[in-house]
């Protein structure tokens, strides 16, 4: 059965072999997948760990010139560094009962000596500190160094843990070089314990017809390398010659990759750096894959090592349906302190062939930048730079559902520096989100740049409860959207101090707090159209809040499964606000959550429930349901709200992500929060908002999960039930509050990346609105104990996009993964 599926599995994986690159190490003639972003390891990482593990395999111990002793069962003799021989300086644990440094332990239950020579019969063996040699029977000369074994050789090394057995070994301590012929051997894993990664605890398994020891160069003839259990491994590297200086480099020569029976992949030649950090220019292994949308897929690329501290990763692909696709990747670390990153990826797109013999085209390009610094004086630099040109390109090509969907693009660039109770911060930020995928129909924000000044609640004196605290800012923004923008740089100046103290009896905690806020801008509005005259807001606001004193009760006697003890918790809160002075709200331009202050005179109140269990000595919250609502006593929010549109203040913000505020009011509506989880393998959120005003839940959100063994089973489900937006040119603005939306989404899965035998999984998005699967996966997995593939499914329906993808992936434990099933796609 294994055999028969590795044959099916395999064929098909023959055909979409991809390639990773690691994310920090490039290395030349690797797979490549051609993809937006890096995924899995490659082959290439794969044959350069084994062939580094078969390196030391046959590391020989230090030089030696033994003396000669009388014969005994046991004989200790002297071993003398050669000189101009370099001794090893690695550091190990001590070995119980081993010969001490520059000793040998000569042991046979039969041995005589002829001159020089020493002949060992019969669990004949040579100890040193680093290693052991032993065989049926062994000549060694003292003078030379030189022992050869024969029959039943089995060589040990201390230093690593490698084991090899042969049929004959020639071996010179003092030049540290050996021959060892019909040899098989192991070496103990190198499990490395990340995520995504097929993980095994077996040893890597040599075999060849003989092997020899050059200085510190090794060469393997005519063998194979794997991890799979023999002697018939899942896969092996085989090759005629193995060429490997540890440390530096490997070469395999007319090599082949070998899944069961089928070859996978043949190169004549296979260079592969051993560095721990490789720095060498080269072509990357090119590529192919299919596509229902961009045809044949077929890429090339190449490493550019520049320097020391920075690289450049440029890779073209060509869709056979549309065009070239180009990807540069550059990075960079000039100092410690300094890191930077820089992707372009764009496509050259012909166009999707439309029914009618026309083309549709969607390419387009994309741009990202990060970077961090330790700059002079304190301060700390980071940035985040995202440029889309459409968003039907990110539609169309986007290798991600969650990114195909997201129609916004953000880009921040900033200074700090934080000392005492203050910061100072200089900003410069960009944001663009998508109405939709026609040209143009876009909002760019923009703040280039804002110097923020804070500081956070301190004392006036230790003796005096009164905190003071300050916000404030000053810079230039920008607004551009279709039919409306401002000038390029509008000015905009803001002030907030605040003072608080607080009063605490019994229990109860009175915080009451006042501020003013003074916020000037460079330009107004004035029926949706832009003035060069500035305006001035001037506001205070006045605030208490109060906590009571929570009420809890103990459970001793609980039912079982809920644990030793039960104990229920509830809080009440409460607080009032009045914000006064803005009257004119109609005429700031919004640029964000500053613009969104208006008069309010509210009082909310909130109530939780918790309960805890407590078993032994762990405590654990299985369940808690929050209740919070506000009471508007001015229902018109200070002359702010447009009766009918959709009206979106910072008191709404403060309490829910949906719009609710299209008329007058008194309540908001009534926010539900319910979190229970009585174990931990299964867990319920529900996020809901019900409005009193109109009588019913207008937005729900419910996620729950559940895990057993294997099984997970994860479903969710989002509904909102508002007033649909709609331009009214009567009116020339917009009304009604955000679109309906009505999705579910899915996972089922059985099974782990590391269980070994076969796993599957399906996950799917599904709108009801549209009656359409938005978005669906289905993987099969199957793991030996050494390998894995997978296999995947992948549906788009959505926008522009209908596309059916297929893809797979080769995993070799502890090593990585190849193929065009990238990891972050992948269910395990």
């Amino acid at each position: 059965m294994e055999l028969f599926t590795c044959l099916i599995l395999g064929s098909v994986l023959a055909f979409h072999l991809g390639r990773c690159i690691h994310p920090r190490h490039h290395i030349p003639f690797s797979f490549s997948n051609i993809f937006r972003y890096f995924c899995h390891q490659n082959l290439g990482l794969a044959i350069i760990f084994l062939l580094s593990t078969f390196a030391h395999a046959y590391q020989i111990p230090p030089s030696a010139i033994p003396n000669r002793n009388p014969r005994s069962q046991t004989r200790i003799v002297p071993v003398p560094s050669s000189e101009g021989t370099a001794q090893p300086t690695t550091i190990r644990l001590p070995r119980f009962n081993a010969p001490p440094p520059n000793v040998l332990y000569v042991r046979a239950q039969d041995q005589f000596a002829e001159g020089a020579w020493t002949y060992l019969r019969s669990s004949a063996s040579i100890e040193t500190s680093d290693f052991i040699l032993r065989a049926d029977e062994i000549d060694y000369n003292q003078e030379t160094g030189y022992a050869e074994g024969r029959g039943d050789v089995r060589f040990q090394s201390f230093e690593r843990g490698e084991e090899i057995q042969a049929e004959r070994v020639e071996y010179f301590l003092r030049e540290q070089k050996g021959r060892f012929y019909h040899l098989r051997g192991s070496s103990p894993p190198k499990v490395d314990y990340r995520p995504g990664l097929l993980m095994s605890s077996a040893p890597f398994v040599f075999e060849g017809t003989w092997a020899e020891r050059i200085g510190g160069r090794y060469i393997l003839h005519d063998g194979y390398i794997t991890n799979c259990r023999t002697p018939r491994p899942w896969w092996r590297l085989q090759g005629s010659q193995f060429d490997i200086v540890p440390g530096e480099r490997a070469i395999a020569s007319n090599s082949r990759f070998v899944l069961k029976r089928m070859p996978l992949f043949f190169t004549p030649w296979f260079y592969k750096s051993l560095a721990d950090e490789p720095r060498r220019s080269g072509l990357l292994m090119p590529n192919i894959g299919n596509s229902s949308r961009r045809g044949r897929m077929v890429g090339v690329g190449y490493f550019w090592a520049i320097n020391r501290w920075s690289d450049l990763t440029y890779r073209t692909q060509l869709f056979t349906a549309r065009g070239f696709a180009h990807h540069v990747d550059f990075r960079a670390k000039p100092n410690q302190n300094t890191d930077l990153d820089m992707i372009f990826y764009g496509v050259n797109d012909r166009g999707l062939l439309l029914d009618d013999g026309s083309r549709l085209k969607q390419g387009g390009y994309l741009f990202s930048f990060r970077g961090k610094s330790e700059l002079p004086f304190g301060f700390h630099a980071r940035s985040e730079i995202n440029y889309l040109s459409s968003f039907v390109f990110r539609q169309s090509f986007t290798e991600s559902f969650n990114e195909a969907v997201f129609s916004e693009v953000r880009s921040i660039g900033f200074a700090t520096k934080q000392w005492s109770t203050y910061s100072l911060d200089l900003v410069f930020e960009r944001s663009e989100n998508y109405q939709s995928t026609e040209p143009g129909d876009r909002i760019v924000i923009r703040r280039l740049p804002i110097v923020e000044f804070r500081g956070r609640d301190r004392k006036v004196r230790k003796d005096l409860p009164i905190w003071v605290s300050l916000e404030s800012s000053a810079g230039f923004l920008r607004r551009n959207q279709p039919l409306f923008q401002t000038r390029q740089f509008v000015d905009r100046i803001d002030f907030a101090p605040r003072v608080m103290t607080a009063f605490r009896w019994k229990g109860f905690s009175l915080l009451p707090a006042f501020s003013i806020r003074e916020t000037h801008y460079g330009s107004s509005q004035l029926n949706r159209q832009v003035s060069g005259n500035g305006v001035t807001r001037s506001s205070s606001e006045v605030s208490a809040d109060l906590i009571m004193p929570s009420l809890a009760r103990v459970f001793a006697k609980p039912p079982k499964f809920l644990g030793e003890k039960l104990k229920h918790v509830i809080e009440p809160r409460a607080s009032f606000r009045k914000v006064s002075g803005i009257g004119n709200f109609d005429e700031f331009v919004r640029f964000d959550d500053t613009e969104l202050l208006s008069n309010t005179t509210e009082i909310d109140y909130s109530l939780t429930n918790r309960l805890y269990t407590k078993t032994g000595s762990t405590v654990r919250e299985i369940a808690s349901w929050q209740l919070w609502q506000k009471r508007y006593l001015d229902p018109d929010f200070g002359g702010a709200l447009i009766d009918g549109g959709r009206n979106v203040l910072r008191t709404q913000t403060e309490m829910t992500a949906f719009s609710f505020i299209d008329q007058s009011r008194r309540f908001s509506p009534v926010v539900s929060v319910f979190r229970v989880s009585p174990v931990p393998a299964f867990q319920v959120d529900w996020r809901s908002d019900y409005d009193p005003t109109r009588s019913r839940i207008v937005n729900s959100s419910l996620i729950g999960s559940w895990r057993r063994d294997k099984l997970v089973i994860s479903a969710g489900h989002s509904h909102v039930r508002s007033i649909p937006s709609r331009f009214d040119p009567d009116l020339d603005r917009y009304t009604g509050l955000s679109p309906n939306a009505n999705q579910f989404i899915g996972l089922i899965g059985w099974g782990s990346q590391n269980r070994r035998g076969w796993s599957a999984g399906f996950q799917s998005v599904y709108d009801f609105r549209t009656s359409q699967l938005q978005f669906a996966t289905t993987q099969v997995s199957y793991n030996s104990e050494c390998c894995g593939i997978s296999v995947q499914y992948r549906r788009f329906g959505f926008g522009t996009r209908n596309e059916n993808q297929f893809r797979v992936a080769f995993a070799v434990a502890n090593i990585g993964s190849f193929g065009t099933l990238r990891r972050q796609e992948s269910i395990f």
